[in-house]
């Protein structure tokens, strides 16, 4: 699916998703991923949603966003309330979502000026 692309070149926007990749700015990306309006952070867990550890969400709660949009592959699934403790200690708001769901509204609010941080886990088809 393709996405609008707004008229900021240096924002970081999803322009696409797919099965197993999800593009920013046209560039192509097929592992997970952390983007912020100003960044892209390939690689920002090794693990699985399964496997995912409160040190994962520890590097979330690091990034600088008030909100981070944590997207779970092709299905929603919602991580074990205790990893999200270094988020709730740093006041940083959670929203769990489908991956295409997580870009869609990462584009909204970064296009807003708003501090939003898109967490995702990439499943390989």
């Amino acid at each position: 699916m393709k996405l609008h692309v707004d008229n900021n070149p240096s924002l970081k926007l999803f322009t696409s998703h797919g099965d197993g990749y999800v593009a920013v700015n046209l560039e192509r990306y097929t592992t997970h991923l952390l983007v912020l309006p100003d960044r892209v952070e390939p690689d920002w867990t090794r693990h699985d949603f399964a496997a995912l550890e409160q040190q994962d969400f520890a590097h979330l709660a690091a990034c600088g966003a008030e909100i981070v949009l944590l997207g779970t592959g092709p299905r929603l699934r919602f991580p074990h309330p205790s990893l999200q403790q270094p988020l709730m200690a740093a006041g940083i708001g959670l929203e769990v979502m489908d991956t295409a769901a997580a870009c869609r509204t990462y584009n909204i609010l970064a296009s807003e000026g708003r501090k939003v941080a898109a967490a995702l886990l990439i499943d390989t088809p």
